[in-house]
């Protein structure tokens, strides 16, 4: 009986956090994030959030990357593939100039080599850094800035190209396909932009 009260009393995971999703990031807080990374030499840092930001990729793929998805001999791609986990679908995207520097710093700095993960764990129980110590980055690199990490999270640089994309192009389609989601359905929950969109259209309406 008292096991019972005891699991009735218990308090749920979420208690006192943010739930829901996690906003993008904007442009100027993408570059303050990257520049913060760039002065203080953070070389891995950079090469992940430069690649998490283009890719658009779920964490669980993002992580496992291997050195020969991104590269073609010792030149880092202008474009690359990835099977998703979840769908088992692949998906393309492009690799900025900016990215591309950034990640071939990254692999002359730890001298990895073409079968490698590009993001490997220091911790020797596992051989690339797992989505907890992803998301970990992403709290430190947000709260670097001066915003609240618990709005934030992974879905934040998952969305946050996708984002921009869709503002500048309203393209759904487009983003439909570099999300890699099966339905548009899909595209529109995650960007929330019905929402956003009448927003928008409220604040331009004067009555």
């Amino acid at each position: 009986m008292n096991h019972l009260r005891h699991i009735a009393t218990k308090n749920p995971w979420n208690k006192g956090k943010l739930t829901g999703q996690k906003p993008p990031l904007k442009l100027k807080e993408i570059w303050a994030i990257r520049i913060r990374l760039q002065i203080s030499k953070r070389v891995r840092d950079l090469a992940l959030f430069n690649l998490a930001i283009d890719s658009k990729l779920r964490s669980c793929d993002l992580v496992k990357i291997r050195v020969r998805d991104v590269t073609h001999g010792a030149t880092v791609s202008r474009r690359a593939v990835v099977v998703q986990q979840k769908t088992g679908l692949p998906v393309q995207f492009e690799i900025t100039e900016q990215t591309r520097e950034s990640i071939g710093n990254w692999i002359n700095h730890a001298e990895l080599m073409s079968d490698e993960y590009l993001f490997s764990s220091r911790n020797r129980s596992s051989i690339h850094i797992s989505t907890r110590q992803y998301a970990r980055l992403v709290d430190n690199w947000v709260r670097d800035i001066g915003l609240d990490p618990a709005e934030y999270g992974t879905h934040s640089m998952r969305r946050s190209k996708a984002s921009l994309i869709y503002r500048r192009t309203k393209n759904l389609r487009a983003v439909q396909i570099l999300l890699g989601h099966t339905k548009m359905e899909s595209t529109i929950r995650y960007l929330g932009i019905e929402v956003e969109d009448a927003l928008e259209m409220a604040e331009q309406t004067e009555v």
